[in-house]
């Protein structure tokens, strides 16, 4: 018997970043799929929405899990430069511009550690079924470096099982003709371009130096390669309403990507908006403030854009296929990714659900090896790029312990 969820928070009391595990275990303990639902309604106090949310993105999980073989592995390749800070952003990365300097040494230290590591796969007998390039932008480094980096990938490494090779070109003013070409000859299958608003004012807000225009470009760019094309818009960005979110989706969804990725706006430590201290407002309806004021102001009507993009993608056969959470998420909502049928990216799965080992190089890379017995070991490479350069004399080292944990995967 169903009862109603007396809750208000959207996850009621599941915490945890990959809610989906939860999903996983019912889905696996051989409970029927409303009975799932129901449980976490029920016992976990998760509103109906979100739980059958987390239903759909576990039962993807388990599909993917099913075509993985004990020795499947993913590659992920940081690249912790971009054009420049966006304001919500902490993650590890330099701007170009600033730290130029570093790139040619950076890039000469990952190749090394590239190298390291393929020796590893080979020596244990892992095959690669995906890889990622991320950061940060990998798109602002110079193409030659660029370059280098994805030749070096694909002599180091036996790349024949691969079911997708991903780079996360982020940003549109950073995708060029010249850049897809040498990313698509060099094994490339897919593409992610982030506008996180097509609303000019939005965009200056959040310290992005593209334009809508730009995003336009850039998509049919890609388009002219072939390749798949996954698009991130971020839900709670400042000055945004609820009127231009759906204008924003509603001119991605007329590009018509493979995959787009909504975003909750997470306040992240580190991040300008957090250093700045900007008010997040109580009320139920946006703040809005002059816009040639400091930022006070971020929309809260989150739960309806969120609400309305799922309606809006389910209706357009787009169906969620990964989700995660984040600390200081807000309204305690959640990331989801949405996909045209058989687009879904094997990597974002992997890594969310934990289904495989994921060995990483590059900046602020983290390891993290799957053992059979279901223990998870990670290892960390030094987040900055200047650090990460100067850990070259421990690289063997690192190198090692990965080896050393490696032999239970």
């Amino acid at each position: 018997m169903k009862v109603e969820n007396d809750i208000s928070v959207p996850w009621g009391t599941l915490t945890g970043i990959r809610p989906a595990k939860v999903a996983e275990k019912l889905l696996v303990s051989g409970i029927s799929t409303e009975s799932v639902v129901d449980e976490l309604i029920q016992k976990y106090r998760v509103m109906p929405d979100r739980a059958v949310l987390c239903v759909e993105t576990a039962q993807m999980a388990l599909r993917v899990k099913g075509t993985l073989a004990p020795r499947d592995v993913a590659l992920y390749v940081g690249i912790p430069f971009c054009p420049t800070r966006c304001a919500y952003c902490s993650f590890v990365s330099n701007s170009v511009e600033k730290s130029f300097k570093l790139v040619s040494p950076f890039v000469d230290t990952l190749k090394q550690e590239i190298e390291m590591m393929s020796r590893l796969v080979d020596d244990i007998g892992l095959r690669i079924i995906s890889v990622y390039i991320g950061g940060g932008t990998p798109t602002a480094l110079p193409d030659p470096a660029l370059e280098s980096v994805m030749t070096s990938l694909s002599q180091s490494f036996d790349l024949s099982g691969l079911r997708e090779y991903t780079v996360e070109a982020g940003r549109p003013d950073t995708i060029t003709e010249q850049n897809l070409e040498i990313m698509t000859r060099l094994g490339a299958t897919r593409f992610c371009v982030n506008p996180q608003s097509m609303s000019e004012k939005i965009l200056s807000a959040i310290g992005r130096k593209h334009s809508p225009e730009d995003v336009h470009t850039a998509v049919k760019l890609v388009r002219q390669t072939g390749a798949a094309l996954n698009m991130d818009l971020i839900a709670g960005l400042p000055y945004d309403t609820l009127e231009e979110f759906q204008q924003t989706l509603d001119i991605v969804l007329g590009l018509a990507p493979e995959n787009i990725t909504v975003h909750t706006l997470s306040l992240k430590k580190g991040s300008r908006l957090m250093l700045e201290k900007t008010e997040v407002p109580k009320g139920k309806k946006p703040l809005m403030t002059d816009p040639v004021a400091p930022l006070e102001a971020l929309c809260e009507n989150v739960g309806e854009m969120l609400e309305n993009a799922s309606n809006r993608l389910r209706a357009c056969k787009y169906s969620p296929y990964y989700m995660y959470r984040q600390k200081y998420i807000s309204g305690g909502f959640e990331n989801t990714g949405w996909s045209l049928p058989g687009y879904e990216s094997i990597y974002n799965i992997c890594m969310m659900e934990e289904l495989c080992t994921v060995l990483a190089v590059g900046g602020g890379g983290v390891t993290k090896l799957v053992t059979t017995d279901g223990r998870i070991e990670r290892v960390f490479n030094a987040k900055y790029p200047l650090e990460y350069i100067s850990m070259i004399e421990k690289m063997n080292e690192k190198v090692g312990r990965i080896r050393e944990n490696a032999v239970s995967l």
